[in-house]
């Protein structure tokens, strides 16, 4: 019998971001955004052994969804969905396991 994984568990989040037939909410983005300050402060050898300018991408994805939040009404849609889902994949690949 598969085993689904338990609601609200990191797996489960990214899965969800990777999924593009998922859409994203705002807990989405909130939640990867507060994941990556989480990771930042706890020092995590994922991203201290990143290379300078991989670690840059993640900050200028991390600022770039950050801006898109600041900007969204209720939902994003269209291209600026995509945009969004990108970014909250740039900066949570590397730092966990994902579905992609």
């Amino acid at each position: 019998m598969a085993q689904f994984p338990e609601p609200f568990s990191v797996q489960y989040r990214v899965d969800r971001i990777f999924n593009p037939d998922y859409p994203l909410s705002r807990e989405d983005v909130l939640w990867t955004l507060e994941y990556m300050k989480k990771k930042m402060a706890d020092e995590a050898p994922e991203l201290l052994s990143l290379p300078q300018p991989l670690l840059l991408k993640k900050f200028q994805s991390f600022a770039e969804a950050s801006l898109l939040l600041l900007k969204q009404q209720r939902s994003v849609c269209g291209q600026e969905s995509d945009r969004l889902r990108q970014c909250l994949q740039d900066v949570i690949r590397g730092l966990t396991i994902e579905s992609n």
